[in-house]
């Protein structure tokens, strides 16, 4: 048989060719999709996923070389929408060089202050005469808030952010309470503070002691690493009307009966959040143990009064009820809580970058060398993970000259004492330390946090944001963290879609008795003791 040319076939297979593509022209075939993929798709509609596109004109609450990925101040996403990460890709290694900056887009003098003075709390005139000689004369909205309640003889939990003034909130109320009544106690203190740290204790005892000086209150300060002939010799032989104290040494203190806690009128728990992790949180249960609290303001009136409980912090884990239970009843704490509770403070600069491990130590040494320039100096604290690594990144520094000190748990007490007093009075201005300076301390004159190592949890991270932009700094302060590791993208990516949605932070009420990375146990065993 003699083949044909393809079209001369066709033509013989199909002598109506040119009917068929005329009607093929008309009804096109319909393209049939799995159900499986309509599913999908139906998925994808609904999760109205918005189009990579330029941020809107106006302020920008999230700034990146990426100009689609800026975010402006009016923009938001509600919790259904899953928003275009910056940090979307950064586990992997070609991302290395990206940032972005959430943008300060308030100013510092807007935190939320009063027109209220000290005299319109109803505090004691001599009290008030000795804040003001602090130069303080207008209380923010947590003393407005707290003061009062405690004078009305409440128990109180006030949560709230960092560099609100919480100290003096519940200070004043004891001054207040110490001035009006002269009871003496030989073997009881009046009112006990119990802090974390021993920088902390420290702390709290200068603000004490600068107003106790002029109302004729002692202020005592017992804090581990020291012999016990020098505790015991601190708690006996006079009459404490406000003792400090870390959990450790006052645990110790009970139990060579060189103290008791039968006479409190207060009892503070300040960083409380820290107070009931898991390094502490036995032997403040058994410090509750040993006090008598208040259940209503009754029984707070009289000559044999039991204690008021003070709960403060900027976060505050569950499980805490747990421990309470125990000592009180629960339905007479009077909770204050901040609205600005759980948020990335909106008047500080938050920089992410993400960078190399070996890239780590020239960035920041290019970064020290500009803050080197500044005039004047403002200070910057490094943050790291490990003792060890505060150590290495020290030496690191001195080989290159620049002054610094550094702080971590593992410095024996004798040696610690002063050192971030001498940071605070600008004695050097760059303080490489872990997270043992980052709760509590006032450090108004930071104009620095900088993340050399990433956090392990968000809740840290805010409390190391939380050393800038605090009430009574001359800088409204910045943020600035490396990324390296997998684990590190996570948390940022959390942050990051926290700040495009405008919602609390998530993961900051973790359970008291959860485990909690072995070198911060290590590092809180020594400030315990």
């Amino acid at each position: 048989m003699q083949l044909l040319a393809g079209s001369t076939l066709l033509r013989a297979c199909c002598p109506n060719l040119r009917a068929c593509q005329l009607s093929s022209t008309r009804d096109l075939p319909v393209i049939r999709v799995a159900r499986r993929t309509q599913l999908w798709l139906e998925r994808l509609e609904k999760r109205q996923i918005r189009p990579v596109a330029a941020a809107k004109p106006g302020t920008l609450l999230i700034s990146t070389r990426r100009r689609e990925l800026n975010q402006a101040f009016t923009e938001t996403y509600s919790m259904w929408e899953q928003p275009s990460l910056v940090s979307g890709g950064w586990k992997h290694r070609k991302s290395r060089g990206d940032y972005f900056t959430i943008n300060r887009y308030r100013e510092h003098r807007e935190w939320p202050e009063t027109e209220d003075t000290f005299r319109a709390l109803n505090l004691d005139e001599n009290v008030v005469s000795a804040v003001e000689a602090l130069n303080i004369t207008t209380p923010t909205w947590a003393q407005k808030e707290v003061i009062p309640s405690l004078l009305r003889g409440h128990n109180v939990l006030c949560a709230a952010e960092t560099g609100c003034g919480k100290t003096l909130a519940y200070l004043l109320p004891i001054m207040h309470l110490l001035v009006k009544r002269k009871d003496f106690c030989p073997d009881s203190p009046r009112s006990l503070v119990l802090v974390p740290s021993r920088e902390l204790a420290g702390q709290v005892t200068s603000v004490a002691r600068r107003l106790g000086s002029q109302l004729g209150i002692t202020v005592q300060f017992v804090g581990g690493g020291r012999s016990r002939r020098v505790t015991e010799r601190k708690l006996e032989g006079m009459s404490i009307d406000l003792l400090v104290a870390t959990p450790g040494i006052l645990w110790k203190a009970l139990k060579w009966n060189k103290v008791s806690l039968a006479d409190l009128n207060y009892i503070v728990l300040d960083e409380a959040d820290t107070l009931f992790d898991k390094t502490f949180n036995e032997l403040v249960e058994s410090i509750l143990m040993q006090t008598q609290i208040a259940s209503n303001a009754k029984e707070v009136q009289g000559l044999h009064r039991n204690a008021q409980l003070v709960l403060i912090g900027a976060t505050f884990p569950k499980g805490v009820e747990d421990i309470l239970s125990k000592v009180l009843d629960l339905g007479s704490i009077h909770t204050i809580k901040s609205t600005k509770l759980h948020l990335l403070m909106s008047h500080v600069q938050h920089t992410f970058k993400r960078v190399k491990r070996a890239d780590k130590v020239p960035e920041l040494l290019q970064i020290l060398k500009q803050h080197a320039a500044e005039k004047p100096k403002p200070g910057i604290q490094i943050f790291c993970n490990a003792s060890k690594t505060v150590n290495w990144l020290s030496y690191i520094l001195d080989d290159h000259g620049i002054k610094h000190t550094r702080l971590h748990g593992r410095i024996p007490a004798d040696l610690r004492l002063g050192i971030f007093e001498a940071f605070q009075k600008g004695q050097t201005d760059v303080l490489v330390c872990t997270n043992v300076a980052s709760r509590g301390l006032d450090s108004c004159r930071v104009g620095t946090v900088f993340n050399f190592d990433f956090p392990d949890n968000i809740e840290d991270y805010m409390h190391r944001a939380g050393r800038v932009g605090r009430v009574g700094s001359k800088s409204q302060g910045s943020v600035l963290s490396f990324v390296t590791h997998a684990w590190d993208v996570e948390l940022v990516q959390t942050i990051e879609t926290a700040v495009r949605r405008r919602s609390n932070l998530p993961g900051m009420k973790s359970r008291i008795r959860d485990s909690i990375p072995n070198r911060y146990v290590k590092e809180n065993e020594e400030l315990a003791n």
